[in-house]
Protein backbone atom coordinates (compact mmCIF):
# COMPACT_ATOMS: atom_id res chain seq x y z
CA UNK A 1 0.00 0.00 0.00
CA UNK A 2 2.81 2.41 0.90
CA UNK A 3 4.55 1.86 -2.44
CA UNK A 4 1.24 2.42 -4.27
CA UNK A 5 0.72 5.71 -2.40
CA UNK A 6 4.19 6.85 -3.40
CA UNK A 7 3.65 5.82 -7.01
CA UNK A 8 0.37 7.74 -7.14
CA UNK A 9 1.95 10.80 -5.53
CA UNK A 10 4.81 10.82 -8.04
CA UNK A 11 2.36 10.41 -10.91
CA UNK A 12 0.35 13.34 -9.58
CA UNK A 13 3.48 15.49 -9.28
CA UNK A 14 4.48 14.56 -12.84
CA UNK A 15 1.11 15.77 -14.11
CA UNK A 16 1.30 19.03 -12.15
CA UNK A 17 4.84 19.68 -13.30
CA UNK A 18 3.69 19.17 -16.90
CA UNK A 19 1.04 21.87 -16.38
CA UNK A 20 3.61 24.19 -14.84
CA UNK A 21 5.96 23.55 -17.77
CA UNK A 22 3.26 24.63 -20.23
CA UNK A 23 2.72 27.82 -18.26
CA UNK A 24 6.47 28.49 -18.10
CA UNK A 25 6.69 28.00 -21.85
CA UNK A 26 4.13 30.75 -22.32
CA UNK A 27 5.74 33.04 -19.72
CA UNK A 28 9.25 32.78 -21.16
CA UNK A 29 7.90 33.29 -24.68
CA UNK A 30 6.03 36.40 -23.54
CA UNK A 31 9.19 37.79 -21.94
CA UNK A 32 11.17 37.11 -25.10
CA UNK A 33 8.63 38.97 -27.22
CA UNK A 34 8.51 41.83 -24.71
CA UNK A 35 12.26 42.37 -24.92
CA UNK A 36 12.85 41.74 -28.62
CA UNK A 37 9.72 42.26 -30.71
CA UNK A 38 6.57 43.63 -29.05
CA UNK A 39 5.36 47.15 -29.84
CA UNK A 40 5.05 49.54 -26.91
CA UNK A 41 1.24 49.50 -26.88
CA UNK A 42 1.24 45.73 -26.42
CA UNK A 43 2.42 46.19 -22.83
CA UNK A 44 -0.94 46.47 -21.00
CA UNK A 45 -2.40 43.36 -22.60
CA UNK A 46 0.78 41.39 -22.11
CA UNK A 47 0.91 42.47 -18.48
CA UNK A 48 -2.55 41.08 -17.84
CA UNK A 49 -1.70 37.85 -19.67
CA UNK A 50 1.53 37.37 -17.71
CA UNK A 51 -0.25 38.06 -14.42
CA UNK A 52 -2.87 35.47 -15.34
CA UNK A 53 -0.28 32.85 -16.27
CA UNK A 54 1.62 33.45 -13.03
CA UNK A 55 -1.60 33.14 -11.05
CA UNK A 56 -2.36 29.80 -12.71
CA UNK A 57 1.14 28.58 -11.89
CA UNK A 58 0.70 29.59 -8.25
CA UNK A 59 -2.60 27.73 -8.11
CA UNK A 60 -0.85 24.53 -9.18
CA UNK A 61 2.18 24.95 -6.91
CA UNK A 62 0.24 26.08 -3.85
CA UNK A 63 -2.85 23.93 -4.30
CA UNK A 64 -4.06 21.11 -2.08
CA UNK A 65 -3.16 18.41 -4.62
CA UNK A 66 0.50 19.46 -4.62
CA UNK A 67 0.51 19.68 -0.83
CA UNK A 68 -0.91 16.17 -0.45
CA UNK A 69 1.56 14.69 -2.95
CA UNK A 70 4.53 16.32 -1.23
CA UNK A 71 3.31 15.03 2.14
CA UNK A 72 3.47 11.49 0.74
CA UNK A 73 6.99 12.06 -0.57
CA UNK A 74 8.04 13.45 2.81
CA UNK A 75 6.70 10.31 4.51
CA UNK A 76 8.84 8.20 2.16
CA UNK A 77 11.86 10.50 2.15
CA UNK A 78 14.38 7.80 3.10
CA UNK A 79 13.47 5.66 0.11
CA UNK A 80 13.51 8.36 -2.56
CA UNK A 81 16.08 8.41 -5.33
CA UNK A 82 18.23 11.47 -6.14
CA UNK A 83 15.75 13.01 -8.58
CA UNK A 84 12.67 12.65 -6.40
CA UNK A 85 14.47 13.70 -3.23
CA UNK A 86 15.61 16.83 -5.06
CA UNK A 87 12.10 17.48 -6.33
CA UNK A 88 10.77 17.23 -2.79
CA UNK A 89 13.33 19.79 -1.60
CA UNK A 90 12.94 22.22 -4.50
CA UNK A 91 9.15 22.03 -4.81
CA UNK A 92 8.88 22.28 -1.04
CA UNK A 93 11.00 25.43 -0.96
CA UNK A 94 9.25 27.02 -3.92
CA UNK A 95 5.83 26.17 -2.51
CA UNK A 96 6.75 27.50 0.94
CA UNK A 97 7.80 30.81 -0.60
CA UNK A 98 4.75 31.17 -2.78
CA UNK A 99 2.14 30.14 -0.22
CA UNK A 100 3.31 32.96 2.02
CA UNK A 101 2.65 35.57 -0.66
CA UNK A 102 -1.05 36.50 -1.08
CA UNK A 103 -2.51 36.25 -4.57
CA UNK A 104 -3.27 39.97 -4.43
CA UNK A 105 0.40 40.80 -3.81
CA UNK A 106 1.63 38.44 -6.53
CA UNK A 107 -0.73 39.97 -9.07
CA UNK A 108 0.18 43.51 -8.02
CA UNK A 109 3.88 42.70 -8.40
CA UNK A 110 3.39 41.22 -11.87
CA UNK A 111 1.50 44.29 -13.07
CA UNK A 112 3.94 46.69 -11.41
CA UNK A 113 6.87 44.98 -13.11
CA UNK A 114 5.20 45.17 -16.50
CA UNK A 115 4.52 48.90 -16.05
CA UNK A 116 7.96 49.60 -14.57
CA UNK A 117 9.78 47.85 -17.40
CA UNK A 118 8.00 49.91 -20.03
CA UNK A 119 8.63 53.09 -18.00
CA UNK A 120 12.31 52.17 -17.70
CA UNK A 121 12.60 51.87 -21.47
CA UNK A 122 11.04 55.30 -21.97
CA UNK A 123 13.15 56.83 -19.20
CA UNK A 124 16.38 55.44 -20.60
CA UNK A 125 15.49 56.51 -24.13
CA UNK A 126 14.71 60.04 -22.94
CA UNK A 127 17.42 60.19 -20.26
CA UNK A 128 14.78 61.06 -17.67
CA UNK A 129 15.00 59.41 -14.24
CA UNK A 130 11.77 61.12 -13.20
CA UNK A 131 9.79 58.91 -15.59
CA UNK A 132 11.01 55.78 -13.83
CA UNK A 133 11.29 56.96 -10.21
CA UNK A 134 7.64 56.46 -9.13
CA UNK A 135 7.66 52.97 -10.61
CA UNK A 136 10.81 52.08 -8.68
CA UNK A 137 9.23 53.32 -5.46
CA UNK A 138 6.23 51.10 -6.17
CA UNK A 139 8.40 48.06 -6.92
CA UNK A 140 10.52 48.57 -3.78
CA UNK A 141 7.38 48.86 -1.64
CA UNK A 142 6.07 45.60 -3.10
CA UNK A 143 9.46 43.92 -2.54
CA UNK A 144 9.33 44.96 1.12
CA UNK A 145 5.83 43.49 1.41
CA UNK A 146 7.03 40.31 -0.28
CA UNK A 147 9.96 39.99 2.13
CA UNK A 148 7.68 40.58 5.12
CA UNK A 149 5.42 37.77 3.96
CA UNK A 150 8.31 35.37 3.43
CA UNK A 151 10.08 36.01 6.74
CA UNK A 152 8.73 38.87 8.86
CA UNK A 153 11.49 38.49 11.45
CA UNK A 154 14.40 39.12 9.06
CA UNK A 155 15.81 42.20 7.39
CA UNK A 156 13.94 42.57 4.05
CA UNK A 157 17.11 42.77 2.00
CA UNK A 158 18.47 39.58 3.59
CA UNK A 159 15.27 37.81 2.54
CA UNK A 160 15.59 39.02 -1.05
CA UNK A 161 19.30 38.17 -1.31
CA UNK A 162 18.53 34.61 -0.23
CA UNK A 163 16.02 34.24 -3.06
CA UNK A 164 18.77 34.68 -5.66
CA UNK A 165 21.57 32.86 -3.81
CA UNK A 166 20.42 30.48 -1.05
CA UNK A 167 22.25 31.02 2.22
CA UNK A 168 23.57 34.48 1.34
CA UNK A 169 22.71 37.61 3.30
CA UNK A 170 24.20 41.06 3.87
CA UNK A 171 26.71 39.71 6.40
CA UNK A 172 27.99 37.23 3.79
CA UNK A 173 28.19 39.83 1.02
CA UNK A 174 29.76 42.44 3.29
CA UNK A 175 32.60 40.01 4.04
CA UNK A 176 32.87 38.97 0.39
CA UNK A 177 32.97 42.51 -0.98
CA UNK A 178 35.44 43.62 1.68
CA UNK A 179 37.79 40.86 0.54
CA UNK A 180 37.37 41.72 -3.14
CA UNK A 181 37.65 45.48 -2.58
CA UNK A 182 40.91 44.98 -0.66
CA UNK A 183 42.31 43.30 -3.77
CA UNK A 184 40.77 45.31 -6.61
CA UNK A 185 41.15 48.89 -5.39
CA UNK A 186 44.94 48.90 -4.82
CA UNK A 187 45.52 46.73 -7.88
CA UNK A 188 43.49 49.14 -10.05
CA UNK A 189 45.51 52.06 -8.66
CA UNK A 190 48.78 50.34 -9.60
CA UNK A 191 47.43 49.53 -13.04
CA UNK A 192 46.32 53.14 -13.58
CA UNK A 193 49.89 54.32 -12.94
CA UNK A 194 51.34 51.92 -15.55
CA UNK A 195 51.50 52.45 -19.34
CA UNK A 196 48.12 51.64 -20.90
CA UNK A 197 47.60 49.16 -23.72
CA UNK A 198 46.15 50.58 -26.94
CA UNK A 199 42.63 49.85 -28.14
CA UNK A 200 43.29 51.34 -31.56
CA UNK A 201 42.93 47.97 -33.28
CA UNK A 202 39.27 47.83 -32.24
CA UNK A 203 38.43 51.47 -33.01
CA UNK A 204 36.11 52.66 -35.73
CA UNK A 205 32.78 51.58 -37.18
CA UNK A 206 31.92 47.89 -37.57
CA UNK A 207 28.92 47.24 -39.81
CA UNK A 208 25.89 46.21 -37.68
CA UNK A 209 24.66 43.54 -40.11
CA UNK A 210 28.06 41.87 -40.18
CA UNK A 211 28.23 42.15 -36.39
CA UNK A 212 24.92 40.30 -36.21
CA UNK A 213 26.32 37.48 -38.35
CA UNK A 214 29.41 37.44 -36.12
CA UNK A 215 27.20 37.22 -33.02
CA UNK A 216 25.56 34.02 -34.19
CA UNK A 217 28.87 32.51 -35.26
CA UNK A 218 30.39 33.28 -31.84
CA UNK A 219 27.51 31.62 -30.03
CA UNK A 220 28.00 28.47 -32.09
CA UNK A 221 31.80 28.72 -31.79
CA UNK A 222 31.68 28.66 -28.00
CA UNK A 223 29.37 25.68 -28.13
CA UNK A 224 25.69 26.65 -28.15
CA UNK A 225 23.77 24.04 -30.14
CA UNK A 226 22.25 25.79 -33.20
CA UNK A 227 19.31 23.40 -33.16
CA UNK A 228 18.37 24.65 -29.68
CA UNK A 229 19.04 28.37 -30.16
CA UNK A 230 16.86 31.41 -30.83
CA UNK A 231 18.69 34.76 -31.14
CA UNK A 232 17.40 38.31 -31.14
CA UNK A 233 18.35 41.94 -30.54
CA UNK A 234 17.48 43.97 -27.47
CA UNK A 235 18.48 47.03 -25.45
CA UNK A 236 19.80 45.00 -22.51
CA UNK A 237 21.39 41.62 -23.42
CA UNK A 238 19.89 38.57 -21.72
CA UNK A 239 19.36 34.85 -22.11
CA UNK A 240 16.83 32.29 -20.96
CA UNK A 241 15.85 28.69 -21.44
CA UNK A 242 12.65 26.68 -21.49
CA UNK A 243 14.28 23.26 -21.26
CA UNK A 244 17.49 21.53 -22.35
CA UNK A 245 16.38 21.75 -25.98
CA UNK A 246 15.29 25.40 -26.21
CA UNK A 247 17.39 28.44 -25.26
CA UNK A 248 17.38 32.15 -26.10
CA UNK A 249 20.14 34.74 -26.49
CA UNK A 250 19.50 38.45 -27.08
CA UNK A 251 22.34 40.88 -27.68
CA UNK A 252 22.78 44.54 -28.56
CA UNK A 253 24.97 45.88 -31.32
CA UNK A 254 26.85 49.18 -31.25
CA UNK A 255 28.42 50.18 -34.54
CA UNK A 256 31.35 51.89 -32.80
CA UNK A 257 32.02 49.16 -30.20
CA UNK A 258 32.34 45.69 -31.69
CA UNK A 259 33.76 44.21 -28.47
CA UNK A 260 30.53 45.01 -26.64
CA UNK A 261 28.66 42.61 -28.91
CA UNK A 262 31.46 40.02 -28.81
CA UNK A 263 31.57 39.74 -25.04
CA UNK A 264 27.80 40.06 -24.60
CA UNK A 265 27.36 37.00 -26.81
CA UNK A 266 30.08 35.00 -25.07
CA UNK A 267 28.52 35.93 -21.71
CA UNK A 268 24.95 35.07 -22.66
CA UNK A 269 26.17 31.94 -24.41
CA UNK A 270 27.53 30.73 -21.09
CA UNK A 271 24.07 31.12 -19.58
CA UNK A 272 22.47 29.36 -22.53
CA UNK A 273 24.86 26.39 -22.42
CA UNK A 274 24.13 25.97 -18.71
CA UNK A 275 20.39 25.80 -19.38
CA UNK A 276 20.89 23.43 -22.32
CA UNK A 277 23.40 21.32 -20.38
CA UNK A 278 21.01 20.28 -17.61
CA UNK A 279 20.23 16.55 -17.62
CA UNK A 280 17.29 16.09 -20.06
CA UNK A 281 15.72 13.84 -17.41
CA UNK A 282 14.97 17.07 -15.51
CA UNK A 283 13.12 18.68 -18.43
CA UNK A 284 9.57 19.74 -17.59
CA UNK A 285 10.30 19.53 -13.87
CA UNK A 286 11.27 21.99 -11.15
CA UNK A 287 14.88 20.75 -11.47
CA UNK A 288 15.40 22.25 -14.93
CA UNK A 289 17.57 25.36 -15.23
CA UNK A 290 20.41 26.70 -13.13
CA UNK A 291 20.60 26.15 -9.40
CA UNK A 292 21.12 29.83 -8.50
CA UNK A 293 21.89 33.16 -10.09
CA UNK A 294 25.42 33.09 -8.66
CA UNK A 295 26.12 29.75 -10.31
CA UNK A 296 24.50 30.99 -13.51
CA UNK A 297 26.75 34.04 -13.53
CA UNK A 298 29.73 31.75 -12.89
CA UNK A 299 29.03 30.07 -16.23
CA UNK A 300 28.45 33.27 -18.20
CA UNK A 301 31.47 35.07 -16.81
CA UNK A 302 33.57 31.93 -17.28
CA UNK A 303 33.05 32.09 -21.04
CA UNK A 304 33.17 35.88 -21.18
CA UNK A 305 36.36 36.30 -19.15
CA UNK A 306 38.21 33.10 -18.28
CA UNK A 307 37.86 31.90 -21.87
CA UNK A 308 36.97 34.95 -23.96
CA UNK A 309 39.45 37.45 -22.50
CA UNK A 310 42.30 34.96 -22.03
CA UNK A 311 45.60 35.29 -23.84
CA UNK A 312 45.36 31.73 -25.17
CA UNK A 313 41.95 32.27 -26.78
CA UNK A 314 42.85 35.58 -28.44
CA UNK A 315 44.02 33.83 -31.60
CA UNK A 316 40.83 31.82 -32.26
CA UNK A 317 38.68 34.80 -31.27
CA UNK A 318 40.53 37.12 -33.64
CA UNK A 319 40.15 34.59 -36.46
CA UNK A 320 36.40 34.46 -35.88
CA UNK A 321 36.14 38.25 -35.91
CA UNK A 322 38.41 38.62 -38.94
CA UNK A 323 36.23 36.22 -40.94
CA UNK A 324 33.53 38.90 -40.83
CA UNK A 325 35.76 41.99 -40.85
CA UNK A 326 38.90 41.07 -42.84
CA UNK A 327 39.60 44.63 -43.99
CA UNK A 328 39.12 46.11 -40.50
CA UNK A 329 41.37 43.60 -38.77
CA UNK A 330 44.09 43.21 -41.37
CA UNK A 331 47.46 43.29 -39.61
CA UNK A 332 45.93 42.97 -36.12
CA UNK A 333 47.65 40.30 -34.02
CA UNK A 334 46.31 38.10 -31.25
CA UNK A 335 48.48 40.07 -28.85
CA UNK A 336 46.92 43.33 -30.04
CA UNK A 337 43.44 41.96 -29.39
CA UNK A 338 44.40 40.56 -25.97
CA UNK A 339 45.77 43.89 -24.81
CA UNK A 340 42.83 45.84 -26.23
CA UNK A 341 40.15 43.64 -24.69
CA UNK A 342 41.84 43.69 -21.28
CA UNK A 343 42.66 47.38 -20.97
CA UNK A 344 41.67 48.61 -17.51
CA UNK A 345 39.76 51.85 -17.68
CA UNK A 346 37.25 52.83 -14.96
CA UNK A 347 34.00 53.52 -16.77
CA UNK A 348 30.34 54.34 -16.35
CA UNK A 349 28.51 51.27 -17.66
CA UNK A 350 28.65 47.91 -15.89
CA UNK A 351 28.10 45.73 -18.94
CA UNK A 352 30.97 47.46 -20.75
CA UNK A 353 33.33 47.44 -17.75
CA UNK A 354 36.79 45.90 -17.85
CA UNK A 355 37.24 42.67 -15.96
CA UNK A 356 39.22 44.16 -13.07
CA UNK A 357 36.95 47.05 -12.10
CA UNK A 358 33.71 45.16 -12.87
CA UNK A 359 33.03 44.11 -9.24
CA UNK A 360 33.18 47.77 -8.18
CA UNK A 361 30.16 48.43 -10.40
CA UNK A 362 28.34 45.62 -8.60
CA UNK A 363 29.27 47.07 -5.21
CA UNK A 364 27.64 50.39 -6.16
CA UNK A 365 24.36 48.63 -6.87
CA UNK A 366 24.63 46.60 -3.67
CA UNK A 367 24.96 49.76 -1.60
CA UNK A 368 22.05 51.46 -3.39
CA UNK A 369 19.83 48.41 -2.90
CA UNK A 370 20.67 48.36 0.80
CA UNK A 371 19.58 52.00 0.99
CA UNK A 372 16.34 51.41 -0.91
CA UNK A 373 15.29 48.44 1.20
CA UNK A 374 16.22 50.06 4.51
CA UNK A 375 14.32 53.22 3.61
CA UNK A 376 17.42 55.40 3.74
CA UNK A 377 16.96 56.10 0.04
CA UNK A 378 13.84 56.85 -2.00
CA UNK A 379 13.87 56.51 -5.76
CA UNK A 380 14.35 60.26 -6.15
CA UNK A 381 17.61 59.99 -4.17
CA UNK A 382 19.14 57.26 -6.29
CA UNK A 383 20.90 59.33 -9.02
CA UNK A 384 22.75 61.42 -6.43
CA UNK A 385 23.76 58.35 -4.40
CA UNK A 386 24.80 56.61 -7.61
CA UNK A 387 27.01 59.53 -8.63
CA UNK A 388 28.62 59.75 -5.21
CA UNK A 389 29.44 56.03 -5.16
CA UNK A 390 30.82 56.05 -8.71
CA UNK A 391 33.17 58.87 -7.77
CA UNK A 392 34.20 57.04 -4.59
CA UNK A 393 34.60 53.53 -6.05
CA UNK A 394 35.66 54.18 -9.65
CA UNK A 395 36.77 57.82 -9.71
CA UNK A 396 34.41 58.76 -12.54
CA UNK A 397 31.72 61.43 -12.77
CA UNK A 398 28.27 60.35 -13.97
CA UNK A 399 27.12 62.80 -16.68
CA UNK A 400 23.54 61.58 -17.16
CA UNK A 401 20.98 59.05 -15.97
CA UNK A 402 21.14 56.97 -19.14
CA UNK A 403 24.72 56.02 -18.31
CA UNK A 404 23.97 56.18 -14.61
CA UNK A 405 21.15 54.65 -12.61
CA UNK A 406 19.01 53.91 -15.69
CA UNK A 407 21.56 51.66 -17.38
CA UNK A 408 20.26 48.33 -16.01
CA UNK A 409 16.82 46.79 -16.43
CA UNK A 410 16.89 44.73 -13.23
CA UNK A 411 15.10 47.07 -10.80
CA UNK A 412 12.20 47.50 -13.19
CA UNK A 413 11.79 43.72 -13.08
CA UNK A 414 11.83 43.66 -9.25
CA UNK A 415 15.17 41.80 -9.36
CA UNK A 416 16.41 43.45 -6.17
CA UNK A 417 19.03 41.18 -4.64
CA UNK A 418 20.23 39.88 -8.01
CA UNK A 419 23.17 42.25 -8.61
CA UNK A 420 25.55 40.86 -5.95
CA UNK A 421 25.45 37.47 -7.68
CA UNK A 422 27.32 38.95 -10.66
CA UNK A 423 30.44 39.44 -8.55
CA UNK A 424 29.88 36.20 -6.63
CA UNK A 425 29.60 34.34 -9.94
CA UNK A 426 32.98 35.68 -11.00
CA UNK A 427 34.46 34.29 -7.79
CA UNK A 428 32.73 30.92 -8.19
CA UNK A 429 34.11 30.80 -11.73
CA UNK A 430 37.69 31.51 -10.64
CA UNK A 431 37.56 28.59 -8.22
CA UNK A 432 36.06 26.35 -10.92
CA UNK A 433 38.82 27.51 -13.27
CA UNK A 434 41.50 26.53 -10.74
CA UNK A 435 40.04 23.04 -10.36
CA UNK A 436 39.45 22.59 -14.09
CA UNK A 437 43.01 23.66 -14.94
CA UNK A 438 44.41 21.10 -12.50
CA UNK A 439 42.16 18.31 -13.82
CA UNK A 440 42.92 19.02 -17.47
CA UNK A 441 46.66 19.19 -16.79
CA UNK A 442 46.53 15.89 -14.92
CA UNK A 443 44.85 14.39 -17.98
CA UNK A 444 47.59 15.70 -20.27
CA UNK A 445 45.54 18.54 -21.78
CA UNK A 446 46.70 21.95 -20.49
CA UNK A 447 43.87 24.49 -20.27
CA UNK A 448 45.71 27.08 -22.38
CA UNK A 449 46.31 24.50 -25.10
CA UNK A 450 42.57 23.80 -25.21
CA UNK A 451 41.78 27.50 -25.61
CA UNK A 452 44.49 28.05 -28.21
CA UNK A 453 43.06 25.21 -30.30
CA UNK A 454 39.68 26.94 -30.49
CA UNK A 455 37.95 23.65 -29.63
CA UNK A 456 36.28 24.25 -26.27
CA UNK A 457 34.80 20.75 -25.99
CA UNK A 458 36.99 19.79 -22.97
CA UNK A 459 35.89 22.97 -21.14
CA UNK A 460 32.23 22.26 -21.84
CA UNK A 461 32.63 18.61 -20.85
CA UNK A 462 34.20 19.51 -17.48
CA UNK A 463 31.54 22.09 -16.64
CA UNK A 464 28.80 19.85 -18.01
CA UNK A 465 29.78 16.99 -15.74
CA UNK A 466 30.41 18.99 -12.57
CA UNK A 467 27.91 21.84 -12.86
CA UNK A 468 25.44 21.90 -15.71
CA UNK A 469 23.89 18.44 -15.60
CA UNK A 470 22.77 18.81 -12.00
CA UNK A 471 20.35 21.65 -12.69
CA UNK A 472 18.56 22.60 -9.48
CA UNK A 473 19.07 19.17 -7.93
CA UNK A 474 22.10 20.43 -5.96
CA UNK A 475 22.64 23.68 -4.06
CA UNK A 476 25.40 26.01 -5.39
CA UNK A 477 27.74 25.61 -2.43
CA UNK A 478 27.56 21.84 -2.77
CA UNK A 479 28.36 22.06 -6.48
CA UNK A 480 31.44 24.18 -5.73
CA UNK A 481 32.61 21.83 -2.99
CA UNK A 482 32.16 18.69 -5.08
CA UNK A 483 33.67 20.19 -8.25
CA UNK A 484 36.64 21.79 -6.48
CA UNK A 485 37.15 19.48 -3.52
CA UNK A 486 36.86 22.33 -1.00
CA UNK A 487 34.50 25.01 0.26
CA UNK A 488 34.00 28.29 -1.59
CA UNK A 489 37.03 30.56 -1.23
CA UNK A 490 37.08 34.05 -2.83
CA UNK A 491 40.87 33.98 -2.58
CA UNK A 492 41.01 32.20 -5.94
CA UNK A 493 39.28 35.17 -7.56
CA UNK A 494 41.68 37.67 -6.01
CA UNK A 495 44.70 35.54 -6.94
CA UNK A 496 43.48 35.30 -10.53
CA UNK A 497 43.02 39.08 -10.86
CA UNK A 498 46.43 39.85 -9.35
CA UNK A 499 48.18 37.30 -11.53
CA UNK A 500 46.48 38.28 -14.79
CA UNK A 501 46.70 42.06 -14.50
CA UNK A 502 50.07 41.99 -12.81
CA UNK A 503 51.46 40.14 -15.83
CA UNK A 504 49.59 42.24 -18.40
CA UNK A 505 50.75 45.53 -16.89
CA UNK A 506 54.21 44.37 -15.82
CA UNK A 507 53.59 45.05 -12.15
Amino acid sequence: MASRDLEQALSSIDAMEARRYALRYALVSAEWLAETADPEKAAPGRGEAVAGLEEMDREVLCGAEMGAALDVLEAHREGLGLKDAARLRVLGRDRSEQTRIPNELAGAMSRAVNDATMAWRRAKRDNDWGVFAPHLDAVVALCRRQAACLDPGRDPYDVLLDLYEPGCDQAFYDRFFERVRACVVPLAERVAAAPQPSRACMAGAFDPDRQWALARDLALFEGVDPEKLVMGRTEHPFSDGIDSGHVFIATHIYEDDVLSNVFSVLHEGGHAMYEAGVDPEFDRTCLAGGTSMGMHEAQSRFFENYVGRSRAFAGPLLAAMASHFPEKLEGVTAGDLYRAENRVEPSLVRTEADELTYPLHVMVRYEVEKGLLSGELAAADVPAAWGRLYREYLGVDVPDDRRGALQDIHWSQASIGYFPTYALGGAYGAQLLHAMTADLAAGGTPFDDVLASGDLAPVRAWLGDRVWRWGRSKEPRRIVEEACGEEFDPGYYCDYLERKFGELYGL
